[in-house]
């Protein structure tokens, strides 16, 4: 179980590396308005499944605090996020917002039945770096000037690893809740998009495909995905894994010709591939049973 669990919220880092390259091809759309758009695409497969088996509606019966904390954590995390690329620079705000997997990994020591490792906290401080080598190809510099921005992105990596990890304590609320959570998002978002945005609908059916392509994986299924993973599978490791997801999308980037090939990414990868499978080392190699006690 724990193994599959792991897996399927490895899927979630796969689809999520397909967000740059789906949002660079659907147009000029705002992102909360995107946001609104995606995420009601992103609850229809929950809704069909409900209506195929409305027995599974009682599912969604939780207690407040399962509401507010995934609400929290799915709107929560993308109106900081945007909040803090509206206040400081793009790169430095997204090193900041991607200390989450982190935050995953040694919050992770107080969860029930958790310990935490070494090999853990090594294997995500080198995704960490590796993410740093992807996208401060220009460096970094830190400007008190932008402090709003940065709080935002801080914020924004406490609420994602919060989410996840509180998520972990809920291990008997069905996924099912998470359409309820994706619904309530897109309702959010519409209210800030129409406070704060203009509307500007995708332009060509390519970019329609890509708004489309958005709601159905890294803002559908990979919230599925990754709320059956951080309560089934080994946190630790998925925590970890996480920072494979801009490597990623790097590399789809590259294949598209949406970037261009560097060292950079080169010695991203082996620092991002080794922490993930340094942080997975009882996984893939397990400790030997104690030898069992010689026969009388």
């Amino acid at each position: 179980m724990k193994l599959r669990g792991t897996l399927i919220g490895f899927t979630a880092i796969l689809m999520w590396s397909l967000l740059a390259l789906m949002t660079a091809a659907s147009g000029s759309v705002p992102p909360f308005q995107m946001n609104a758009m995606t995420f009601a695409i992103g609850s229809l497969p929950g809704l069909v499944l409900l209506s195929i088996k409305p027995d599974r509606i009682r599912l969604l019966k939780q207690p407040a605090k399962v509401w507010i904390i995934g609400i929290a954590g799915l709107f929560g995390y993308h109106f900081l996020y945007f909040t803090a690329l509206r206040n400081a620079p793009a790169v430095e705000a997204g090193l900041i917002a991607y200390l989450w997997p982190l935050l995953i990994v040694v919050g992770s020591a107080l969860l029930p039945g958790e310990r935490l490792r070494w090999y853990h906290v090594a294997g995500a401080l080198a995704g960490l770096c590796g993410t740093v080598a992807i996208v401060s190809r220009n460096g970094v510099s830190f400007d008190q000037s932008y402090l709003l921005g940065y709080g935002a992105a801080l914020l924004c990596a406490f609420t994602w690893s919060g989410y996840s990890l509180l998520t972990r304590s809920f291990d008997r609320v069905s996924t099912d809740v998470v359409t309820g959570f994706c619904l309530a998002t897109s309702l959010l978002s519409l209210v800030c998009h129409l406070a704060l945005e203009t509307t500007v609908w995708p332009a060509s059916g390519g970019e329609w495909a890509a708004v489309v392509g958005l709601g159905l994986l890294p803002v559908g299924a990979a919230f599925y995905a990754w709320d059956y993973g951080v309560k089934n599978g080994d946190i630790q490791v998925i925590g970890a894994a996480s920072y494979a997801a801009p490597l990623l999308s790097t590399l789809i980037l590259l294949t598209s010709g949406f970037a261009e090939p560097s060292w950079r990414i080169l010695i991203a990868c082996v620092l991002i591939t080794g922490g993930a499978v340094l942080a997975a080392k009882e996984m893939i190699k397990p400790k030997r049973k104690a030898a069992e006690a010689p026969a009388k």
